[in-house]
């Protein structure tokens, strides 16, 4: 399978998670060398919850968006230098992005091409941002990609701004209902 019908693919949104809170998410900018996709969701919890979860994606992660189809074999060590990696079941590893900025209940900033946009020659940088939002907490996401790929990346925006939305709204999905699991 290409990566463009790779991404495509992952990009299909599934799960009861993603009708329980929906996020908010839009292509804020696009083109054959880079895209951004932004957006943002809210829960209850504090920003100290938002945080504790945040760096647990195996708790919340669609184990669809992983290579070896299982959300369990994520982890993400949070601080900078530290590694938002999945084992794989039969030996090896995968890095899918690299911790740059870690704020505890404020901000994640993580640098890194994800799932098949990693094959190509492209930077991305990912910032999860924790804040007060009236009574509740926000989380909100950039995600600026660019560099060369073998596809024009306008293509591919909106599949990668879905998939992200989904994490997004698992994520608070998973707050807001502690019960639900992967």
């Amino acid at each position: 399978m290409t990566p463009l019908r790779l991404i495509l693919a992952a990009g299909l949104v599934s799960g009861a998670f993603v009708s329980a809170v929906p996020a908010q998410a839009e292509v804020t900018q696009s083109s054959a060398a880079g895209f951004v996709v932004t957006g943002s969701a809210t829960t209850t919890r504090s920003a100290e919850d938002v945080w504790y979860l945040l760096v647990e994606p195996a708790e919340w992660w669609n184990g669809e968006h992983t290579w070896s189809g299982d959300a369990t074999n994520l982890r993400l060590d949070p601080e900078a230098g530290g590694c938002f990696c999945e084992s794989m079941p039969l030996g090896g590893s995968v890095e899918h992005m690299r911790v740059i900025y870690a704020a505890p209940g404020e901000m994640l900033r993580m640098s890194g091409a994800l799932g098949p946009l990693q094959g190509e020659g492209l930077a991305g940088t990912l910032t999860v941002e924790i804040s007060t939002a009236g009574s509740g907490i926000e989380v909100s996401w950039a995600y600026v990609v660019g560099g060369n790929a073998r596809f024009p990346l306008q293509e591919v925006a909106g599949t990668v701004d879905l998939m992200l939305a989904e994490q997004m709204t698992r994520l608070v999905s998973r707050l807001e209902n502690p019960e639900l699991r992967r």
